[in-house]
Parts: C-alpha cells; structure tokens; sequence
C-alpha cells in the first residue's frame, strides 16, 4: 500500500510524535508499504527517508503558543499534495483543523484518523477538573464533541492508542474507533544498561546522596505536562526524604521551570535528549519514571521507562497508567499536587520492591514493530467507501480550531 500520513504534530525539534514518525519512515519497507509523512514545514521540500519513506514539507505559519511548531493552513495545497502522491490510505493525526481538511479531500482513498492528541483531557478537563465533573464538562463542551462525531463520520476508522481514550469517544458518540497501542523500539531500552556511575554523578550534581532517590522526568515542557505541579511535589517530598527530580526536555514553559528549580535546590534541568542510546541509559539508571500528564495518548516515555525496568508514578488517568506494570509503581489522582506528593513518598518508602517488579517485567513491552504490524494490517482490511462531505464541526468549533494544527 502507498499511505500518506498528514502529521499535524510533526516537528524537528519535536518529542513523542517525531519518534514515532521516524519509527514509521523507517518501518515502511519492511512491511512492504510506502510511507509519505506530509509535514507543515518552514518551506515545501521533499525528503527521502530509506527505501520506503518519504518526509514532505508543506510551506506553513508558526503556531504562535510554541513557534517550534507550524500549522496547516492552506487546505488547497494540501489537497494538491494528497493529489499527487495519490495514496491507497491516508490518516490524518490532529482531531483539529488539518483533520477536517483531510475529510473534505475528494480522493478515492480509505482514510483514518490517529488521535495523537486529547484536546479535551488536556485543555477543558485539565482546565475546569476542580470545579466540575467530567461528564459537565463533557456537557459543556458538546459543540466540540459534536465536531470529533463529524470527524468520526469523515473517515473510516478512528484509532486510539490507549483503551480509556477509545472508550470515551465511543460514549461520546463516535462509534467506529478502534484500539491498537503503539510500542518501543525493539532492542534499544533494558534495565541492564543501568549505570551506577551515572546514576551517582546525577545526584551528586544536585548535592544528593548515593541514597537519594533520583526520580526521572522526560517531555515537552508546556503547560499541560504539569511540570510545575511535579517540582512543587518533589520539593514537598524532598523536606521529608532526601530525594531529587532531573527533568529533561525542552518547550516554552522552560524559563518558568527554571526559576521554579533554581528555588527548589532538589531539581535540575536538563535539554531534550536526541541521542537515543544516551536516553537508555538515563532511564535505566534512574529509580523512578514521574509523569505528572493525565492527557498522554501513548506516552511512549512511559513505554520506554518500562522496557527499562524503571518503576513509575503517574496519574491515575490517561495512557501512563495503561503502561504501569502490576506492582511496579504508585499512582496519585490527576491533577492533584498532595496526592502526587504522597505517591511520591511511598515509593521512596517502598523502592527497592518496586524496583525489583520493575526490572522482571521490562520484557513484556509491546515493540513498535508489533504496532505497525497490526496497524498496517487494519489498513488493509478497510474497503473503501463512496465520500459524504459531513458538515458537523459549526461555525463556533471551526473559530477554536483556526489556530490548532
């Protein structure tokens, strides 16, 4: 099959997304398909990545909350684009605008959406989860929910990487998604690459203790990681334990994180780490993985600190708690700082067992070969299917999703 994957997430200087588009470009000839991953770029290029891969820039404007990444936005050159590869299939991985553009294409080709992104989770429930339920705020938010059942309606299957994800657009009324979880690279992360030396040179450069517990945090900074809430956590902790936070990533909240750091003493900062076998290694000889975002679709940070044998602390919503392996770390309830704080201490009361559950089990993780072997196969068995253009997304969501990729 020639699939094209329209990568609204996609950037250089990316994470999680770009890991697994790489992954993707990579996999391609091996499963026998041809995989163009089209991009909003700083100018319209075309890269060859491998024998079955191609990477394709399409001329778009900065988003203005991260200028890091662009946006879609001329829908015209899109089509043109989807036009000319002329693909068997084509997903499309933001629930936004780009989205609604791949719906509206005219072309012949199966179609599904990769929800590579919770919007509701990250913005409304993370917005108003102290004054409302869940379900008020679904009720709140029912233009949006009516603009995903239009998208849902727009293409042939809806795929979630997360089973809570799946089941809460099918009560939401969009019927035809499906779960397929995504994995780690095969051979790349194993708890035997743990490392006393790096883990000591860690702790010592935030005045710690070989004793100290080193917990590890990896990903964008932005504001719906909760980073600020997981310093203030660790801090509180670290009055009690000795204990200490190295976090690595980079994003537009790093200033803020930083200031918070420097006042903390207990947390260092570090830049995001590109070099794959140096990021192993760190997360094989950390103690603990914590990840304060209940909004994660795959996490595929927690994927890999599990395939490390690295215990975590992640909250009790969202893909991390579907990669915490049975009695291999604490949960604390989303959102909430004093409860993380007290997940936090009773893994420092409790590491060495958690640690040993940990390291038994970093066998059992789901590769990524795995993943596009079921991903691909569902692909093919999709029949395709004369196109209605579904108008559900009003003139309300269309203004909120202008400046969303």
């Amino acid at each position: 099959m020639r699939i094209v994957d329209v990568s609204a997430f996609y950037s250089p200087c990316g994470g999680g997304v770009r890991t697994y588009v790489e992954a993707k470009l990579r996999a391609a000839s091996r499963f026998g398909h041809e995989i163009i991953v089209i991009v909003p770029g700083e100018r319209d290029r075309i890269e060859r990545r491998g024998p079955g891969g191609f990477l394709a820039h399409i001329a778009s404007p900065t988003l203005p909350v991260d200028r890091r990444y662009r946006y879609f936005v001329d829908e015209s050159a899109l089509h043109r684009a989807l036009d000319l590869w002329r693909p068997d299939h084509v997903e499309a991985s933001s629930p936004w605008s780009s989205a609604t553009m791949v719906g509206r294409w005219q072309g012949t080709a199966t179609r599904s959406l990769v929800m590579h992104a919770d919007p509701l989770a990250a913005y409304a429930y993370r917005w108003l989860g102290g004054i409302a339920r869940i379900e008020t705020i679904d009720r709140w938010f029912r233009l949006f929910w009516r603009h995903l059942r239009g998208l849902g309606q727009m293409f042939d299957a809806v795929i979630c990487a997360n089973g809570q994800l799946a089941a809460r657009l099918r009560r939401g009324g969009v019927e035809n998604t499906a779960t397929i979880a995504m994995g780690v690279e095969p051979g790349r992360f194993s708890p035997h690459l743990r490392s006393a030396q790096l883990r000591g040179v860690a702790l010592e450069s935030m005045g710690l203790s070989p004793t100290a517990a080193l917990l590890l945090g990896l990903g964008r900074f932005s504001a719906e990681k909760r980073w600020e809430m997981v310093i203030r956590a660790v801090d509180g902790c670290a009055r009690q334990r000795e204990v200490g936070l190295l976090l690595v990533g980079d994003g537009p909240r790093r200033a803020k994180l930083e200031l918070i750091a420097e006042r903390s003493g207990c947390v260092q900062l570090l830049p995001r780490i590109d070099d794959r076998e140096e990021l192993a290694r760190l997360l094989a000889s950390a103690d603990a993985l914590v990840h304060g975002c209940e909004a994660e679709t795959f996490c595929l940070v927690a994927a890999e600190a599990r395939a490390s044998g690295l215990p975590m602390i992640v909250p009790d919503r969202g893909a991390a708690l579907d990669l915490l392996a049975p009695n291999a770390g604490t949960t604390f309830r989303a959102g909430r700082e004093a409860s993380l704080e007290k997940a936090i201490l009773r893994f420092v009361d409790s590491g060495v067992e958690l640690q040993r559950a940990a390291a038994a089990r970093a066998a059992h993780v789901r590769s990524m070969d795995e993943h596009f072997a079921e991903l691909f196969a569902s692909y093919e068995e999709l029949a395709p299917k004369p196109r209605r253009i579904v108008a559900e997304a009003t003139c309300e969501t269309q203004r909120l999703v202008t400046f969303s990729a």
